[in-house]
Order: C-alpha cells, then sequence, then structure tokens
C-alpha cells in the first residue's frame, strides 16, 4: 500500500524544483542586427551575456522601427562610427544631433576589449549612467575605453561596410551627408546537439 505524499512534502519538492530551474539562467537564441545603409549592410552579434539590459534596449528600440531613418551622425576616420540618435530623423534638428536618446541605461561594464568591430553605447560625457538609444562602432582597437563605455555587440560581417561610413564627409567629426540606417533584428537558429 502507497502512501500518499503529505501536502507539506509535495511543496517542498516543489520549491525544490524551482530554485534549481531559477538557478539555471534562461537560454535565449543568438540575436543578430542587420544595419542596411545606402552604402551597404554589416551584422551585429548582440551580447546579451555581456549587457543584457543595453542589448533588451537595443532589441526592443529596433522592433519598434526606433532606428530605422536615424543617421551615422558622428564619423571619425579611422576611429568610429556612431548613430541612432532619435533626433537625427529630422534634418531640422542637426544642431542636436547627438544628444538625443541618452540618460536611459545604467553602465553594464565589462573587461571586454575594445577592438575592430566592437559596439557600445553611447553616453553623455559627464555621466557614465547615461547610455540609450545612440552607439557607436570602433574601426581600430581602443583600449583607453575599456572600464567606460558599454560593450554590447560586435560587427560579424560587412565592415568593409563600417570603413566607408567613416569616410564620410565631415564638419570636425560631424557628418555632412546623411547615411540613414535600417535596422532588422534576426534570432538565428542553432544546431541541436548530437
Amino acid at each position: 500500500m502507497s502512501k500518499t505524499p503529505s501536502p507539506r512534502a509535495v511543496l517542498s519538492v516543489l520549491a525544490l524544483l524551482a530554485v534549481a530551474a531559477a538557478a539555471e539562467p534562461p537560454t535565449t537564441p543568438p540575436t543578430e542586427a542587420v544595419i542596411e545603409t545606402p552604402k551597404g549592410s554589416f551584422t551585429i552579434r548582440l551580447l546579451p551575456e555581456v549587457a543584457p539590459r543595453h542589448v533588451t534596449h537595443f532589441v526592443q528600440t529596433a522592433k519598434a522601427g526606433g532606428y530605422d531613418g536615424t543617421t551615422f551622425h558622428r564619423v571619425v576616420g579611422g576611429g568610429i562610427i556612431q548613430g541612432g540618435d532619435p533626433l537625427s530623423k529630422d534634418p531640422a534638428k542637426a544642431v542636436r544631433y547627438g544628444t538625443g536618446g541618452l540618460g536611459l541605461l545604467k553602465a553594464e561594464l565589462s573587461d571586454r576589449p575594445f577592438v575592430r568591430g566592437t559596439v557600445a553605447a553611447a553616453r553623455r560625457p559627464s555621466s557614465l549612467d547615461s547610455g540609450g538609444s545612440q552607439f557607436f562602432i570602433c574601426l581600430r582597437d581602443q583600449p583607453a575605453l575599456v572600464g567606460q563605455y558599454t560593450i554590447f555587440g560586435e560587427v560579424v560581417s560587412g565592415m568593409e561596410v563600417v570603413d566607408q561610413i567613416s569616410l564620410t564627409p565631415a564638419d570636425g567629426d560631424k557628418a555632412k551627408e546623411r547615411v540613414e540606417m535600417r535596422v532588422t533584428i534576426h534570432e538565428t537558429a542553432t544546431a541541436p546537439s548530437p
């Protein structure tokens, strides 16, 4: 004759299962962002394991169309390109480019190196915790940026397009031509393990 477990024993087992489930981080498929511009397209692999809040914000903004029509408003040949400012959708606000879409996220710093193709959150110069929609892409290694900006992605294809964007004519570091972007998010399927 088998005994029926007491409600207390059932609750204990359920509590143990809940603790075990909470200990395992949720698995999400790798996510990539395809950035289309008049100069070509490039792909960014997003890094939620490095900066989960920044990746979530980027994906939500992209899926809502928030990056579509924004420009790469800042170009430093051989250094970086920067874009994603929502104000850059409006050419009449060109004097304010670089000031919009900031102050939304706290920094998620890592010791990951800033190498060619690194994608990081732009921020206000006066505040470490002022990231948001704007981002920049490194064209060369920049070790001095470690601990200063949040890395949330890396260019995995089309780096030659990023190089072309960096050659956009500029007044100082402000692009004189509009290089608009359209961002599409792709969750890539991974093959099951054998």
